[in-house]
């Protein structure tokens, strides 16, 4: 079944982040995923939220999503992300 690996990010170096969003495509790829959201202006409907840039990734099975994220293809991009911003990340099965 489909999953979603959603992340919440705060960008806190812009150059850092910039070099980790050209790495990051092929890895996704790779694992027969693909950006459902990239960044975008995201609006509170209700509660207290106040997301920063929302990544939404689309990936086959919740499985392989979290293979994507343990991957050696993504673990220099991810260690990058992880100088260049704050994230809070789930994954969720699709309907």
């Amino acid at each position: 079944m489909t999953a979603y690996a959603i992340f919440d990010v705060e960008v806190t170096d812009v150059e850092r982040y910039e070099e980790y969003k050209k790495m990051v495509p092929s890895s996704i790829a790779a694992y027969g995923g693909k950006f459902v959201v990239r960044g975008g202006g995201p609006e509170v409907l209700e509660g207290q939220w106040a997301p920063r840039r929302i990544v939404m990734l689309e990936f086959p099975t919740v499985e392989i999503a979290r293979q994507w994220l343990d991957s050696p293809e993504y673990a220099e991009a991810r260690a990058l992300r992880h100088l260049a911003a704050t994230t809070n990340a789930i994954v969720v099965q699709g309907a």
